[in-house]
């Protein structure tokens, strides 16, 4: 995306503003309009400082030319009361600006993460291989670059458009006409300052967008690399215990050295295109105070401008370049607001694009999903597919009832996850219906438990928190798992999914079984790496406060046979019941 492509960057301000507008609609306009009109304020307040001290300028620089002590000392009093004045506009311009900014990035991260939540659209994004990728940078890091800077560019156009008038009448009053001599004949230049003023600062308005039209496409670029090493170091930190345990380090850090050199190849181009527009900047920096002097030397050479007219000239000048140039020292930051925008809306238009898992799969067969009509768990005719409408596995005429145990036997890949998604409603993918009761607790355990952040308890209450949690029946669990090491940890908030071992999580599911006591558990591969006397004395505990609960148990081998009354096994991509032997 390029600044200087005017259609692109319109439909990307337009669809951010629409997105992020409603801070000042919904039920946080109060507040929003509050600190805006605080701040506008505010700067309004500032203006009036600023017009002070430009004729102030004047009046201490026309008291120094007449040497009138009096005068230029009472100038330096009144002095410390603009200080004062500049000093308290400054902290109210600081205190409503960043409190708006604070609330306004709280407001969009919180709608853009709920919405990212919601109907398992961060699931349904993995599986449609979205090329949004990195939502939680886009959330966390693309959120706050594009939401704070646009605070500050609206602050500088309502300041330059104030200014500007303001500054414009300044010095079309006090520059006044300059009579212009060539080959004998006189010619008056009306508002010559202002004039000098308006040419100056639109001519170098015209140059930055061309010199730096790249930029906001090369800040994207880097944007998108940052996000890629950070996202491949989590992976690495993550899977910590796999990468040791296959010797993988070498690998490792051959994936972050290629991330990191396409990180340092589009730092390298920005750093370009930053050189690139530096050259004028810092040029336009070193000339904006030299350029009102030498319009207004002529005039002073002649008698016609004091030295306090100058002065208070020059500075009037600076304030209308300040103005009119906005988009000169500002576009660099401009640039790189286009990118975190263009991320954000983004992610906005592909949340849309999966608007639900209902949605994602209408152009699908879908599997019904209907209520039982008593407390039975029942799969008829169904057809588990892809989303190519590749059959992964048939299952028909499976029934469930409820406080029945049953296991379901099957390879690696043989199909069981996904019916354990399809049970849950997750998968919906295929043909066929399920009926499950819709009052009941479901909860499935998967192999690789998600472990949160916070303390050990938060970790096996997990997902429903500590409200019901029974301490002393929860430190007598552990110790019958084999955990009682972390029974005085259980307060301590550590990198529990680097210092819980793949077993030790499983035991922590079984824990969360316990806690949870659901009417319905569905296992997947959940306890492969417990032992066989702790998996007995789980279902013991299990069975023994609740006697009734259904359990579907999808397993690699079976080793716990006297727990289930019937066993199934998932051979060629179809569930057959098998008997015990």
């Amino acid at each position: 995306m390029s600044i200087y492509n005017f259609q692109s960057n319109k439909a990307t301000a337009q669809k951010f503003m629409k997105y992020t507008g409603g801070f000042w609609t919904g039920p946080s306009a109060k507040i929003a309009w509050l600190l805006t009109i605080g701040l506008a304020g505010s700067l309004v307040l500032k203006l009036v400082v600023d017009v002070a001290l430009n004729k102030w300028n004047r009046w201490f620089f026309d008291a120094l030319e007449q040497r009138d002590v009096n005068t230029a000392v009472m100038a330096m009093l009144i002095f410390a009361v603009l200080v004062v004045a500049i000093a308290a506009v400054g902290v109210a311009i600081v205190l409503t600006r960043e409190y708006l900014q604070v609330r306004w990035r709280k407001w969009c991260t919180v709608r853009l993460y709920n919405e990212w939540l919601a109907n398992q659209k961060y699931y349904l994004m993995s599986l449609a291989s979205s090329k949004v990728r990195n939502p939680e940078y886009r959330i966390s890091d693309d959120v706050r670059m594009a939401t704070e800077p646009l605070t500050d560019f609206a602050i500088v156009l309502f300041t330059a458009v104030l200014s500007f008038f303001t500054f414009s009448a300044i010095l079309w009053k006090v520059g006044g006409s300059y009579d212009l001599s060539i080959h004998g004949q006189t010619f008056e230049i009306p508002a010559f300052m202002l004039i000098g003023a308006l040419v100056y600062g639109l001519g170098m308005s015209a140059i930055i967008p061309i010199v730096g039209k790249d930029l906001a496409s090369v800040a994207a670029a880097k944007n998108e690399s940052e996000a890629q090493f950070r996202s491949e170091m989590i992976k690495i930190r993550e899977n910590s215990n796999s990468i040791l345990a296959s010797k993988g380090e070498s690998y490792a850090e051959g994936r972050l050295n290629s991330r990191y050199s396409d990180l340092v190849k589009a730092w390298w181009e920005l750093v370009r295109q930053h050189g690139r527009l530096t050259w004028v900047t810092n040029s336009n920096s070193a000339m904006i105070p030299i350029i009102p002097l030498i319009l207004c030397t002529p005039k002073y050479l002649e008698g016609k401008l004091s030295l306090g007219e100058v002065m208070q000239l020059a500075s009037a000048f600076v304030q209308v370049q300040f103005a009119i140039g906005w988009l000169v020292d500002h576009f660099r930051a401009i640039a790189e607001w286009f990118a975190s925008a263009k991320r954000i809306t983004e992610l906005v238009d592909e949340l849309n694009v999966i608007k639900s898992s209902e949605t994602q799969f209408k152009n699908q067969n879908k599997i019904i999903r209907l209520e039982a009509k008593d407390q039975s768990i029942e799969l008829s005719n169904l057809a588990i597919s892809s989303d190519d409408d590749q059959t992964l596995l048939k299952v028909d005429g499976l029934i469930v009832k409820q406080g029945e145990r049953i296991a379901i036997l099957g390879e690696s890949g043989s199909g069981k996850t996904i019916l354990a998604q399809a049970i849950s409603g997750i998968w919906k993918t295929g043909s066929g219906s399920i009926h499950v009761p819709n009052d009941k607790n479901v909860l499935i355990i998967p192999s690789n438990p998600f472990v949160p952040e916070g303390n050990l308890l938060d970790v096996i209450a997990y997902p429903f928190g500590q409200t019901d949690l029974k301490l002393e029946k929860l430190q007598k669990y552990m110790g019958g798992f084999g955990l009682q090491k972390y029974i005085e940890k259980l307060n301590s908030e550590e990198e529990w999914s680097q210092a819980l071992s793949a077993g030790e999580k499983q035991l922590i599911s079984m824990l969360r079984v316990l806690t949870i006591q659901p009417d319905i558990l569905i296992l997947d591969d959940s306890f492969s790496l417990v032992d066989k006397k702790k998996k007995e004395i789980f279902f013991e505990k299990l069975l023994s406060i609740r006697s009734q609960i259904t359990i579907i148990s999808l397993q690699s081998s079976m080793s716990d046979r006297d727990i289930f009354h019937r066993r199934y096994a998932i051979s060629d991509g179809v569930l057959m019941e098998e008997s015990f032997v």
